[in-house]
């Protein structure tokens, strides 16, 4: 265990490597941090830092750099991550509020994180799963075929196309109508299945084959990796980076290109608890150089269950307070629009 002296360095070799990208010496530390011990203790810590691991020197005569695990101890020693300021809060606001869909918040929630983190910012769209059904539409497109649309709690709207057998009567399809919204409206989408499975018994012998049809059509929607969606923006952020990389951003482009890598990246946030993967952290080769910070957002149903996850991912040089507050920030703000909606 670390004293509270050696953290403190610790904090300062981070805060100023961050905000200068030069490797920090002793007597910058002591001129630029009121540490209240001289440079040759400073130095003394920082040689003790360094023998277990916490940073290193990344070539001879130069200063000091935090190594993955120096990182980590700086993130589980944050007390506080940093609180957005007012105006940053307030275009939050505007800027989410103006979205008039769930594709536009989506969109609009990228964008907001790339531009507030100058991170690669990645959002996955809410999850059926864990969603609940505002309402089930069914609409006649000609007499052999159907459209069903199931609109979510978070507004989510997924369309699927239904053959059917003719003749379905307008009076059949309204009453399939009325007798599905009455079942599965304000159910959570896992429990839907039971509560239709015998809705073909309470039809007519030549109704059934429809209804049968519509159902299956339900359950394969449900059952589809539809939440395995999301969105990413800011990837050219990445550029101002590229000295962040030991080789070359390559492998960091080549797995934000690999969908299951993100989601198995984000996956780890169930629930509100930020989640912050740093360097080897992460299973992933090509983000061995990378840090992801990632939250679920939309949380607030059954055992606190989060609807889906966005967050950032940028070089293990990274502003984590500022980062972690913004990606905390977003996720509340994406969260009590999808509540209100």
């Amino acid at each position: 265990m670390l004293s509270e002296r050696r953290l403190e360095v610790l904090r300062a070799i981070v805060q100023d490597y961050v905000g200068t990208e030069e490797p920090v010496g002793s007597k910058a530390l002591t001129e630029r941090h009121s540490l209240g011990v001289s440079p040759a203790t400073v130095r003394n810590d920082m040689a003790v830092l360094e023998d277990e691991g916490y940073i290193a020197q990344p070539h001879t005569s130069a200063g000091r750099i935090p190594t993955d695990k120096g990182y980590r101890l700086f993130v589980d020693q944050l007390a506080d991550v940093k609180p957005l300021s007012a105006p940053e809060r307030r275009a939050i606001h505007h800027f989410l509020d103006g979205a008039v869909d769930l594709d536009d918040v989506v969109a609009r929630t990228v964008r907001l994180l790339a531009q507030l983190t100058r991170q690669v910012a990645v959002v996955q769209y809410p999850s059926l799963t864990r969603s609940t059904v505002r309402h089930v539409e069914l609409l006649a497109l000609s007499p052999a075929r159907l459209m069903l649309v199931v609109i979510t709690d978070t507004g989510r709207v997924e369309q699927r196309l239904v053959d059917c057998q003719p003749p379905f009567p307008d009076t059949s399809l309204a009453d399939l109508r009325a007798r599905l919204n009455s079942r599965v409206v304000g159910r959570r989408f896992a429990d839907v299945p039971q509560l239709v499975q015998d809705l073909p018994d309470s039809f007519g012998a030549d109704d059934r084959p429809t209804v049968s049809a519509v159902l299956s059509t339900l359950m394969e929607t449900l059952v589809e990796e539809t939440e395995e969606r999301l969105i990413i923006g800011g990837t050219a952020n990445l550029t101002r980076f590229d000295h962040d990389f030991p080789l070359s951003i390559g492998p960091v482009l080549e797995a934000l290109e690999e969908q299951v890598v993100l989601l198995r990246l984000l996956g780890e946030a169930k629930d509100s608890t930020m989640m912050v993967r740093i360097g080897h952290e992460n299973a992933h080769q090509g983000l061995t150089s990378a840090s992801v910070v990632s939250v679920g957002y939309g949380a607030g149903g059954l055992e606190n269950e989060a609807l889906a996850k966005l967050g950032v991912v940028g070089p293990t040089r990274m502003d984590y307070p500022g980062t972690m507050g913004a990606v905390r920030a977003v996720a509340r703000y994406v969260g009590q629009i999808l509540a209100e909606s």
